[in-house]
């Protein structure tokens, strides 16, 4: 089992940054990646980053490329997205995922936490 928690959301101002953190436990050394998703009420959940535990490769969905960062610090067990130039349509719940294997589809991550809000205001 894995536990995830995210933390970090809050409301902020178009332009302005935010950075979410999901703390992890449990099995966290059986997960390959860590990917960021986000949803948004009468959307469907879409993927943001992810980043292999191992290596650290990454990914970006394109709407956020350029603007978003994703890290992790192993020794915390902690994946981190960095988020700058925040737009209105970022505004979402996101939620940290593992998988384990390297994976980009929602559907292949196994482990979910309960999300956080971030509200970009115009």
């Amino acid at each position: 089992q894995v536990q995830l928690v995210e933390s970090g959301g809050g409301l902020v101002q178009a332009g302005g940054s935010l950075r979410l953190s999901c703390a992890a436990s449990g099995h966290i050394f059986s997960r390959a990646a860590m990917g960021w998703f986000r949803q948004t009420p009468g959307k469907e959940r879409e993927f943001v980053a992810a980043i292999r535990w191992s290596g650290g490769s990454t990914s970006y969905a394109d709407s956020v490329k350029g603007r978003f960062t994703i890290s992790r610090d192993n020794a915390k067990n902690t994946v981190y997205l960095h988020m700058n130039s925040l737009k209105p349509e970022d505004t979402a719940v996101y939620y940290c995922a593992a998988a384990s294997t390297w994976a980009l589809e929602g559907y292949e991550y196994d482990f979910w936490g309960q999300g956080t809000q971030v509200t970009v205001s115009s």
